[in-house]
C-alpha cells in the first residue's frame, strides 16, 4: 500500500506524537511518501524515520491508495485540498483538539492501520463547495470541505449579505458575515455561531448568519442542488471571503456564487464508528450532568 503523508510544524509532545505514528508506519508493509516541504521539516526534526520517507515535490504526480494526515481538522482540510479531485481516501490521525475529520487518536494508528491493511475499513464520500467567482487569483482553491463564509473586513460596521437561493431572493443578512456550511462543516464555523448539526451524507447546505442585527434572523438549512448567490454591501467596499480558512479579500461589486462540487472527498472509516459515536465522544452528546 502506497501512502502519502501531510503534516505541519509540530513542537513538544506533538512532535514526540507524530514520531511514533512514523516509527510505527515504518515497520508495516506500506511505502510511504511526502510533499517536499513536510519532508524537509521531518527530516530537521525527525531525521530519523526519515530514511523509510519518499521526498515527492508535486503530490499529483503520485500514486498513493491512502492519505495520511497527522494533526488535527486543519491539516485534514489541507490535505484535501492538495488531494484535490484525485479521488485518494484521506485517513485522519489526529494530534490535536477535538477531532472531527481527524478522528482516529495518535495511540490507536497501529491498531487502525492493522484493519485497513486487511481491508476492514469503509469510505464515506463528502460533498464540497463550489466558490465561482468572476476572475479567480492565482492558486487559489475554489472548493471548501467545511464551509464558505463572507466576513467583515474592520471591526466597526456590518456589512449586507443580499443572499439569493436558486431563482428566490431569500434575505439580505446584515450582520458581521455569513456563513454557507457542508454537512461535513456544520460541527465547525456554523455550529459555533448557532447552526444545525447535519448527517454527513446529507444533501444540504448550512446558511448561518453571524453576530446578525436581528432576532428573527436564524440559520437555514436548504438543498445543495441548487445554487447561492451573496452579494456584498459594505462602508469599506471590501469584505472577506473566507473558504475553509483560506482568505482573500474581494470588493464589493464582485459576487459569489456557491454551488456542489462536481466531485467528493473520500474519508476513511472504521468499521463499527458511527457518527452518532463521534457526537458523543466529541461533544460530550446527549450526558445528562444531574446529580
Amino acid at each position: 500500500m502506497k501512502i502519502l503523508l501531510f503534516g505541519y510544524n509540530y513542537q513538544g509532545i506533538r512532535l514526540t506524537q507524530v514520531h511514533n505514528v512514523l516509527q510505527l508506519l515504518s515497520r508495516m508493509p506500506v511505502s510511504l511518501a511526502a510533499h517536499r516541504s513536510f519532508y524537509e521539516r521531518l527530516s530537521r526534526d525527525l531525521p530519523d524515520v526519515c530514511r523509510a520517507i519518499e521526498a515527492i515535490d508535486c503530490c499529483g504526480d503520485y500514486e498513493a491508495d491512502m492519505a495520511l494526515s497527522i494533526g488535527g481538522d486543519g491539516t485534514f482540510l489541507r490535505a484535501a485540498e492538495k488531494i484535490g479531485d484525485r479521488g485518494i481516501p484521506v485517513l485522519g490521525v489526529n494530534i490535536g483538539r477535538l477531532g472531527f475529520l481527524a478522528d482516529v487518536p495518535a495511540e490507536e494508528t497501529e491498531s487502525v492501520m492493522s484493519e485497513i491493511l486487511a481491508g476492514r475499513y469503509r469510505i464515506e464520500e463528502r460533498s464540497l463547495l463550489q466558490v465561482d467567482l468572476p476572475q479567480r487569483p492565482d492558486g487559489f482553491w475554489p472548493y471548501a470541505l467545511n464551509e464558505v463564509a463572507v466576513l467583515k473586513q474592520d471591526t466597526s460596521s456590518m456589512i449586507s449579505i443580499h443572499t439569493t437561493v436558486g431563482d428566490s431572493f431569500l434575505n439580505t443578512y446584515q450582520a458581521d458575515g455569513l456563513i454557507v456550511a457542508t454537512p461535513t462543516g456544520s460541527t465547525a464555523y456554523s455550529m459555533s455561531v448557532g447552526g444545525p448539526i447535519l448527517m454527513p451524507q446529507a444533501a444540504n447546505w448550512v446558511i448561518s448568519p453571524v453576530a446578525p442585527h436581528s432576532l428573527t434572523i436564524r440559520p437555514l438549512v436548504v438543498n445543495d442542488n441548487t445554487d447561492i448567490a451573496l452579494r456584498v454591501d459594505s462602508r469599506s467596499h471590501s469584505y472577506l471571503l473566507s473558504v475553509d480558512g483560506r482568505s482573500i479579500m474581494l470588493d464589493t461589486d464582485i459576487q459569489v456564487v456557491l454551488r456542489k462540487a462536481p466531485f467528493t472527498v473520500k474519508v476513511v472509516k472504521r468499521l463499527g464508528h458511527s457518527f452518532a459515536e463521534t457526537l458523543r465522544a466529541k461533544l460530550m452528546w446527549g450526558v445528562d450532568k444531574r446529580e
